[in-house]
């Protein structure tokens, strides 16, 4: 089933009831066992039968108003292609809001300027010149009904097909608004000069103006769902080195096929997975595994593409190519999980389903109520009707979320934590599981100089001096660590010669005449030097987590030295916070166990999971959700993008790789672990601020509908006229905005 399913790329949707709309129209053919639409990814999977066409799908799709295409194997050209087309969207949209503001602001001025008291023309007073009072705020209108003109496209259908969303609740708002305005501006041009305050041309335009700019951060939020796989695709090089017929030529890397000879020169990057023939040299493959240290290959060893070769050339034999590269499976791992993540529903949009078809059945009702059984006149009915529409138009709900959101993430912004959608916002608060990856996240991602034991008589100044002497030529990151803490240090180097790399032990190099061995156990006991009690501190370093070398001047054991990648400095204080909030923290990592544990007992972690696979974060993720569990992922290499998109909430590291920063759905600007405190704590308080709204939103027509509808005129009451009604609706939306710009004043607790 898995092979067979059919994914297509959908366009035109901006809701969750729009995703449902697709859905249901796709399931109805005969032909199709199950379809699921992602609205993020703007993705349409469908499961066929028997006899199953594409455009059986592509029509029915077309029919419920949405656009699709069937979706094939992409290359890195194909999604650049996606993500500029993204982006001009983004760049439309961010043009149609400057032309709607710019003519709602000037109409705002006009209809509401005279209230309270700022200066107008005398050519536009309502009282001297109602004429071309209601005239300009008619043609001030217009922009904004022609830029939202796909709200009353899209309103209307979804309102046919029975299938209402927030679309709808816009398009009937603000055409009964617009419509009762038009009516009331026909009444001044036959000389009814007191409809100049039965005007809500204003409403129609705020309305349109402020739903647009929420579809534009939606977009803009959106259109970063590409950006992670186009990344992923760019670390393989557009072309490569091959060796064909003995001769060496440059190709597209596209072209590689299995058993061609790849040469790699230094700093060049793998561009498919294979295995060594020739040469030695050190590849830093801690993108991939989210090891620090530059990993040795000889003859035989196997290269995985991507990787970065750092100092010698070699030559390798292709054996996985195109989609069948570790890096390819990583890609795929990302899309699959992207599909799969469904997004968090908009409460809004669910209760819209029900709250358009109530409001106006309850408009209807008040209308027949009032001009069958009390014998109003039709004006006065459809007074009432207008009134209901009008107090029921979605501003207060369309804003209750957006507005929290927009200053939630600012604030998040404002403290180093950069939120990428109000989706990761909201999911942030039900986090159960913190998953964090080792090298780069807990601690700093780079070897430094941890340990100097000196035996005899020599001096630690000396030792390092002899060592950074003799590494000073050397590529390698545990000599680049050396020579860090000797530079840390103002220690001088002496000039050496006879230097020696030898493979898988240690080197062996002259300097002032005198012999000097730096390595593993193993050097030294091929140079016959005695080590005696020594290989304890051996031991107890290693078990530490740390890389251990013996040094012995003139075949004397001299001192040890270890190397290791040292926890960041607010690393133990955010677990503990974190532990604090009642969240369960897990440390995952492809580094080795003795490593991983020494590091967890440092920084205070109970659970480790260690020698993990790239695709095996991704699924320890799955197995917590399985179980139950919400999980945010904090990582920074390559190898955790596939876990960072799968989780419920990804978090990267600011000073990690741009495809972990563009899987994740929050950056920690500051590389700071404590940011992760926050970002829970400012999700908290925005998802408590976004209910608060909500409830004021919904207060606002649950009691002003029967009061628009005349219940309190039935008992010797007011009646809410339109105008009134016009300003309860402007009241609410003001109310939810000043609720949600409380979060300015959210605070980073200690």
């Amino acid at each position: 089933m898995e092979k067979d399913k059919k994914e297509y790329k959908l366009s035109g949707m901006t809701c969750a009831a729009c995703a449902m709309t697709i859905e249901m129209a796709v399931k109805e053919l005969p032909m199709v066992e199950e379809a699921t639409v992602n609205l993020a990814t703007e993705k349409l999977t469908v499961f066929p039968k028997e006899g199953f066409a594409s455009e059986q799908v592509l029509e029915a799709v077309k029919e419920a108003g949405y656009q699709a295409v069937e979706k094939g194997e992409q290359k890195q050209s194909d999604y650049a292609k996606q993500a500029a087309e993204k982006e001009e969207t983004v760049r439309q949209m961010a043009r149609q809001i400057w032309f709607a503001a710019g003519a709602t602001v000037p109409l705002l001025y006009i209809s509401m300027g005279s209230m309270i008291g700022l200066p107008c023309p005398s050519f536009l007073d309502h009282m001297t010149h109602p004429i071309a009072f209601v005239v300009a705020q008619f043609f001030l209108t217009l922009p904004a009904i022609w830029v939202g003109r796909g709200f009353y496209v899209r309103g209307f259908r979804n309102l046919a097909k029975r299938h209402p969303n927030m679309d709808s609740l816009i398009a009937v708002g603000t055409s009964a608004a617009f419509l009762y305005s038009l009516y009331s501006v026909v009444q001044v041009l036959f000389g009814h000069h007191t409809f100049v305050h039965q005007l809500y041309f204003e409403s129609v335009g705020v309305i349109i103006t402020l739903v647009l700019l929420g579809k534009y951060l939606e977009a803009n939020a959106k259109g970063r769902t590409s950006q992670a796989i186009q990344s992923l695709m760019s670390l393989v090089p557009d072309q490569a080195t091959v060796i064909r017929y003995g001769e060496v030529v440059a190709i597209d890397t596209e072209d590689i096929k299995v058993g061609d000879i790849v040469r790699i020169k230094p700093g060049e990057r793998m561009p498919v997975d294979g295995v060594v023939i020739s040469g030695q040299t050190y590849v830093d493959e801690s993108m991939m595994t989210g090891e620090s240290v530059p990993v040795e290959k000889n003859v035989g060893d196997v290269i995985t593409s991507a990787t970065m070769n750092q100092t010698g050339s070699i030559d390798y034999e292709a054996t996985k190519v195109g989609s069948d590269t570790t890096l390819a499976q990583i890609v795929h791992l990302v899309e699959e999980a992207q599909g799969s993540k469904a997004p968090i529903a908009a409460m809004a949009d669910k209760i819209s389903l029900y709250f358009v078809p109530i409001v106006l059945g309850l408009a209807v009702l008040a209308v027949l109520l009032w001009y069958f059984l009390a014998g109003e006149s039709l004006q006065f009915s459809l007074s009432i009707f207008i009134a209901v529409l009008v107090i029921a138009c979605p501003c207060a709900l369309g804003l209750a979320t957006p507005t929290a959101i927009m200053v939630g993430t600012g604030k998040g912004a404002e403290n180093g934590v950069l939120i990428k959608s109000g989706q990761a916002l909201e999911a942030a608060h039900l986090v159960d599981v913190i998953v964090l990856d080792k090298t780069g996240t807990i601690t700093e991602g780079k070897p430094s100089l941890t340990d100097v034991l000196t035996f005899g008589d020599v001096t630690r100044e000396k030792l390092l001096h002899l060592l950074a002497s003799s590494e000073q030529h050397s590529e390698h990151p545990l000599a680049i660590a050396i020579l860090e803490a000797a530079k840390a240090e103002a220690i001088p180097l002496a000039s050496v010669t006879d230097f020696q790399a030898i493979s898988g032990k240690g080197i062996i190099a002259q300097v002032k005449a005198q012999e000097i061995l730096i390595g593993n156990e193993n050097l030294m006991r091929q140079y016959q030097v005695e080590l005696g009690e020594y290989i304890s501190d051996l031991i107890f370093l290693s078990h530490q987590g740390k890389t251990a070398m013996f040094v012995a001047l003139d075949r004397q054991l001299v001192g040890l030295i270890a190397v290791a990648d040292q926890i960041k400095k607010n690393s133990c204080k955010a677990i503990a916070e974190l532990q604090k909030m009642g969240l369960e923290v897990v440390m995952l990592t492809g580094d080795r166990e003795e490593t991983a544990q020494a590091i967890a007992r440092e920084a205070g972690v109970n659970q480790v999971i260690a020698g993990v696979f790239p695709d095996g974060k991704a699924d320890i993720v799955k197995n917590l959700q399985a179980q139950g569990e919400k999980v945010a992922m904090v990582g920074d290499g390559i190898n955790d993008a596939p876990a960072l998109v799968q989780a419920e909430v990804g978090i990267a590291i600011g000073s990690g790789t741009d495809v972990a920063i563009d899987s994740a759905d929050i950056v920690l600007m500051h590389s700071d672990l404590l940011d992760v405190v926050t970002a829970i704590r400012l999700s908290q308080a925005t998802i408590k601020n976004i209910k608060e709204n909500l409830f004021w939103a919904f207060a606002y027509n649950t009691l002003g509908i029967p009061v628009a509808m005349g219940l309190l005129y039935v008992f010797g009451g007011p009646l809410l006229n339109p105008m009134l009604a016009g300003l309860a609706m402007s009241f609410s939306s003001v109310s939810v905005v000043t609720n949600a710009l409380r979060l300015r004043r959210f605070k980073i607790k200690s």
